[in-house]
């Protein structure tokens, strides 16, 4: 722990020329004229292209992360995320820590430069564990780090999903081993991501954030910060509420994507196109939002998110059985998926164990690099447990890092037409647009569509299979 004076006493120190507890109202006006430093601890696909919105809109940003190999690409002006232009970030990016209102990115994993920050946004991971309960381990070792270097007058904001009360209960609760109060001498609020890589319709700027302090002092400060920068902010009452919106987002989208699941499956038996359904049921103008069937549920949300509230719905004594279901019919769509293979093969007098299998596309989603929780990646490992040769191709995923779940150990092989005809089964697990599906379905023997991408095929739809 640090040995500066207010630890013990309380006292007023400096801290880069300014006093170290600035009234709410000093606060809000920094923030309102982009005057105030901001951390962000996290650089992945939260952070980073949070801080580099910030730094766009004239904001002074210090991004902390423990890799220091992604530190030092940042520094160097590269991008690992390739949705995140490398050129956005050269522009901003600095050596050294910025200065206040300079609307420049410094990457750091140097964690004592906190202390700096006005504003400090936690963007880190928040998985589950292999038991399907919260794993909170990465916001706590955080908000521990940030204890250590905290000082009166700083705004610490919680941006990564979990169950309501977190901010209250978990942050707080560490923050304040400090010898600081928060919503006295230190603010904090929670404030959820709400990033959708590569949509074309919305950017961190323009999707409107929500932000719920856990006092209403707490709240207006949050508030001004991202209202300077983002077109729009949406206040709520407490961090309790803005926690349990987030979590009613992605519950809302896992239990519909659960629902076409099923009726895929059902569809499937009766003969009924389940994505010609979708389609002619999408045509009336009110009442009725499409969802679409796949291999599964990946991402860093969906496939996580709902299972925060169930759990803390137990200390409750109340059970979500639509949270549990849903969870039940996602997680079993890459068996079906493994079943129809195994089908089709069969009926070409062919066995599953000893087949060739090219899994196109290991992203959880199209035009991605990030293959967090993808379904594509369930479906290889339980091809290698039944014994086939498993292959892939995906051209933003060139080789599968150890992750929490697999180490598969693999290299994404070219896409040719002699990788094509080898295989004896070509699974499109992941509908990227690169991907030329005629000459795919042309030189394949046997094509697993997963993801209906093979719809405007005219040659060889005798091989497709949907699944």
């Amino acid at each position: 722990m640090s040995d500066l004076p207010w630890r013990h006493t309380r006292r007023e120190v400096q801290v880069a020329g300014m006093p170290a507890r600035p009234s709410v109202a000093e606060l809000i006006e920094r923030f309102e004229k982009r005057q105030g430093l901001v951390g962000i601890v996290g650089l992945g696909y939260v952070g980073l292209p949070l801080a580099a919105t910030f730094a766009e809109s004239g904001v002074s940003v210090v991004g902390f992360d423990i890799d220091q190999s992604k530190v030092e690409e940042l520094r160097a002006g590269r991008s690992y995320i390739r949705h995140i232009d490398s050129g956005r970030l050269a522009r901003v990016v600095a050596d050294s820590l910025p200065r206040r209102a300079e609307g420049k990115f410094h990457p750091t994993s140097d964690f004592s430069l906190l202390r700096e920050c006005d504003a400090i946004l936690i963007c880190v991971p928040t998985p589950l564990s292999p038991n399907r309960d919260p794993d909170l381990s990465y916001v706590e070792r955080t908000a521990e780090t940030i204890a250590e270097y905290l000082r009166p007058g700083q705004l610490v904001v919680l941006e990564s999903t979990t169950y309501p009360g977190t901010t209250d209960e978990v942050v707080k609760e560490i923050l304040e081993r400090s010898g600081l109060r928060v919503g006295i001498d230190v603010h904090l609020a929670f404030s959820p991501e709400r990033e959708d890589p590569n949509n074309p319709n919305f950017t961190t700027r323009t999707i409107p954030k929500l932000v719920g302090g856990v006092t209403e002092a707490c709240g207006r400060v949050a508030a001004a910060l991202y209202g300077a920068v983002l077109e729009k902010v949406v206040p709520v009452s407490s961090a309790r509420v803005a926690e349990a919106a987030k979590l009613l987002e992605n519950i809302y989208r896992c239990v519909n994507i659960a629902l076409v699941n099923e009726l895929k499956v059902l569809f499937d038996r009766m003969g009924i196109d389940i994505w010609e359904v979708i389609d002619a049921a999408a045509t009336k103008p009110f009442g009725f939002t499409p969802f679409y069937p796949g291999p599964g549920l990946g991402g860093h949300c969906i496939p996580i998110d709902p299972f925060y509230l169930s759990w803390k719905a137990r200390e409750y004594e109340l059970t979500t059985r639509f949270i549990e279901l849903a969870g039940e019919i996602n997680h079993a769509m890459p068996a079906y998926v493994i079943g129809k293979l195994a089908d089709a093969l069969n009926e070409r007098q062919k066995s599953l164990k000893g087949a060739r299998v090219l899994v196109l596309g290991v992203a959880y989603k199209k035009d991605l690099d990030d293959t967090r929780e993808s379904p594509a990646l369930r479906l290889m490992d339980l091809l290698l447990r039944k014994g086939a040769q498993v292959r892939y191709h995906d051209p933003y995923v060139p080789y599968l890092k150890r992750s929490r779940n697999y180490d598969f150990n693999m290299v994404s092989v070219p896409l040719t037409r002699d990788e094509l005809e080898r295989a004896d089964a070509v699974v499109v697990a992941t509908d990227h647009s690169v991907f030329d599906y005629e000459f795919i379905v042309s030189a394949s023997q046997l094509v697993i569509d997963t993801r209906n991408a093979t719809r405007n095929v005219r040659h060889g739809r005798e091989k497709i299979v949907r699944a």
